[in-house]
């Protein structure tokens, strides 16, 4: 698999996790508590800031009707009208250029998930450096082909997708000019369940579209995360916030900056785990092979007498004969005499 090239960072398996931080609408529509959740972000050791674009017109329609109410029980947003509740989350677009200067000038690579056409033209402007299809526009081949006409790299989250419906992605973005597309696993509930996230489809799902293949990641903690990558995940992308206890739409789901900062460690650590197979003693571990356990006299022993249970014993360190040799070695008579506390050697057995 190939390393996807982002400004100065690479994506795939010889690099570290590429970790983004969601900002979405935990801004509370506030362009100064953006920047500061940009700021935390930056200090939380993430490699990229993401956050939306949209209005509450882009994505929906102004409409009371039962179609634009959400009614699903145990829903987070349950009773809201949808347009409602994108005027809520949605970002300014006027705040997109001081949200993505102060995340470069951090050293974070900053980009956006836009929700129709008009949006990409507008990152365009911005000259955002790879985009995100979110899940709930997967199956949206328009959307997916304006994307993947601008020729950069691309992530679209798969929450919901059939593997028909990602070949149809795959093949759109792949006939329209992407080169470089990463799919990310994901669960559109809110928040997601450990237990239905199934992130044993990321390999599986790497060798079926030949991508690379992340996590987006809606559980709470840490734990589904650092798992994803021990299966092949390369990117992973979680919400994030200042504080759950602030409110916003996707608070109740987001990281806060000490959970945030404990991701990126652990999940750097995994991939550092994952090396190759191998077998035997590592090159740091050769130093511990002396703490092994080997035969030694544990009792004086004359020339003939019989090596016995009583005057040899398998014991720590490891310099002497290897344990395999011990049955072996009893009621066989000794050539030399031997001293308590003396290794055997492979010459006391010849």
């Amino acid at each position: 698999m190939k390393q996807i090239k982002v400004e100065n960072l690479e994506i795939g398996s010889l690099s570290k996790p590429f970790i983004i931080a969601e900002m979405s609408g935990n801004h509370n529509q506030s362009l100064e508590r953006a920047l500061e959740i940009v700021e935390a972000a930056a200090a939380s050791g993430v490699h990229a800031l993401k956050i939306q674009t949209y209005t509450a017109d882009t994505i929906t329609l102004d409409v009371g009707s039962p179609d634009f109410l959400i009614s699903d029980e145990g829903n987070l947003w349950k009773g809201r009208k949808l347009h409602d509740l994108y005027d809520e989350a949605h970002t300014p677009w006027d705040w997109h250029k001081p949200i993505f200067d102060r995340a470069k000038e951090l050293g974070m690579i900053a980009f956006s998930t836009p929700f129709d056409e008009t949006a990409v033209d507008f990152l365009e402007e911005l000259d955002v450096p790879l985009y995100k299809i979110a899940s709930f526009e997967n199956t949206d081949l328009p959307l997916i082909k304006k994307v993947a006409s601008t020729g950069k790299p691309m992530i679209v989250s798969t929450g919901m997708a059939t593997v028909a419906e990602l070949d149809d992605l795959v093949c759109t973005a792949r006939k329209a000019g992407c080169k470089d597309l990463i799919l990310l696993k994901c669960t559109s509930t809110y928040p997601a369940t450990p237990e239905n996230t199934n992130i044993s489809t990321i390999p599986h799902m790497q060798e079926l579209f030949d991508v690379e293949v992340g996590l987006s990641d809606h559980t709470m903690g840490t734990g589904v995360a650092v798992a994803s990558v021990a299966m092949g995940a390369t990117v992973i992308e979680k919400h994030f916030t200042l504080s759950r206890a602030d409110g916003g739409v996707d608070s109740a789901f987001s990281m806060e900056p000490e959970e945030m900062k404990a991701l990126v460690i652990e999940t750097e650590r995994a991939w550092q785990s994952l090396g190759k197979v191998t077998y035997g003693p590592t090159e740091k571990e050769k130093a511990s092979l002396k703490f092994r356990r080997s035969i030694y006299v544990s009792k004086d022993i004359k020339v003939g007498e019989v090596f016995t249970e009583d005057n040899i014993k398998i014991i720590r360190p490891g310099y002497g004969l290897e344990p395999k040799y011990y049955e072996i070695l009893l009621g066989c008579k000794a050539k030399k005499a031997y001293q308590y506390g003396q290794p055997l050697k492979i010459d006391d057995l010849l």
